[in-house]
């Protein structure tokens, strides 16, 4: 696939390859530097090593192709949207859980944008990814919720910059682990790649590269054992919401890359991720954490509500996606334990 980036402040003085890995994180760091032996990227039109710092204003562009150097082009195929809103400039959705938004390594079929392919055939030539056209923003596979797609370039030009300068307003529904100590609050931790794990996020510091994440979250529900909270981004990083709340000690419900493992009731005399001062013992009810853990299909995450700017009239339009059933059945405490029984 073709790329092109520019640069921005938070990523002044980084490394070549961790900038490229940043926007490409379906490729890894030795395919990238492989690449860039090749001279497949430049910065500019120069040639340039992985340790090479980039700066404001550089503009890195080339070709990445995978590793058995054939990624093929999505196919069209015909799978139901939930349309939320559509004109000739944009396609508003409720993306469900388990759908991939693009192709990627190891998901190359059933994906939003080969949906999109087949209900507006139209927008394969918009973007500048044939990976994934007319895509603006991103959820997770697990992740349901509201999104916009593009289907014009200039649409498409004018909703990257709204998300680029935080002119999107987001709101998602998440179940957390336990309760938490306040009924609202706000979360500043710099977000970056874990150092060992790098398919994972995690909670890090500047000087570890880690980008400033801002997360507004209350208490909407309140049962034994769960949180339903409201979570408003104020940056959009990689798993925010759910590195967020991992690193409070309440990780969403269902969530097998940053939830408890299987050693949780073991750590009941530990502190709570985070440095929270309470144990976590005196927080969870460990039947009700456990039973809403194996019960759940996927992470507990809904974008519930989506806010922006018209790219053509510039009226801020606002968009809700409705709860899915298994959020719903939560909701109404169907699937909450009776923690006298």
């Amino acid at each position: 696939m073709d790329i092109k980036f520019v640069v921005m402040s938070d990523y002044h003085g980084v490394r070549l390859d961790l900038f490229l890995a940043a926007q490409c994180p379906d490729y890894s760091r030795s395919r990238i530097s492989a690449l860039l032996k090749e001279g497949a990227i430049l910065v500019g039109d120069e040639r340039k090593k992985a340790s090479y710092k980039v700066s404001v204003g550089d503009i890195v562009s080339g070709s990445i192709c995978s590793s058995n150097g054939d990624e093929g082009v999505p196919v069209p195929q015909p799978i139901q949207l939930s349309i939320l809103y559509k004109d000739s400039h944009i396609l508003v959705i409720d993306k469900p859980p388990g759908m991939v938004v693009h192709p990627a390594p190891g998901n190359t079929e059933k994906t939003l944008v080969n949906a999109l392919l087949d209900y507006c055939p139209e927008i394969s030539s918009v973007g500048d990814d044939f990976l994934r056209p007319g895509i603006v923003h991103r959820l997770d596979r697990d992740t349901s919720g509201v999104m916009v797609v593009a289907l014009t370039n200039p649409s498409f030009e004018f909703l990257k910059k709204e998300f680029m300068f935080r002119r999107v307003e987001k709101k998602y529904l998440a179940f957390i682990s336990g309760n938490l100590e306040q009924m609202s609050g706000r979360v500043v931790m710099p977000i970056g790649r874990h150092p060992v794990k790098r398919k994972m996020m995690s909670v890090v510091n500047e000087a570890e590269r880690g980008r400033y994440a801002e997360t507004i979250w209350r208490v909407l529900e309140r049962h034994d054992g769960t949180d339903l909270v409201e979570a408003e981004l104020k940056t959009g990083r990689t798993h925010q919401i759910r590195v967020h709340f991992k690193a409070l000690g309440h990780p969403l419900i269902g969530d097998s890359v940053y939830g408890f493992k299987s050693d949780f009731r073991k750590r009941s005399g530990g502190l709570c991720q985070g440095g929270q001062s309470r144990r976590v013992k005196d927080i969870y009810n460990y039947d009700i954490v456990d039973d809403m853990k194996n019960k759940a299909k996927r992470h507990l995450l809904h974008a519930w509500k989506l806010s922006f700017r018209h790219p053509w009239t510039g009226r801020r339009m606002f968009f809700t996606a409705p709860v899915p059933e298994d959020m719903r059945k939560y909701m109404r405490g169907e699937l909450l334990i009776n923690p006298h029984d």
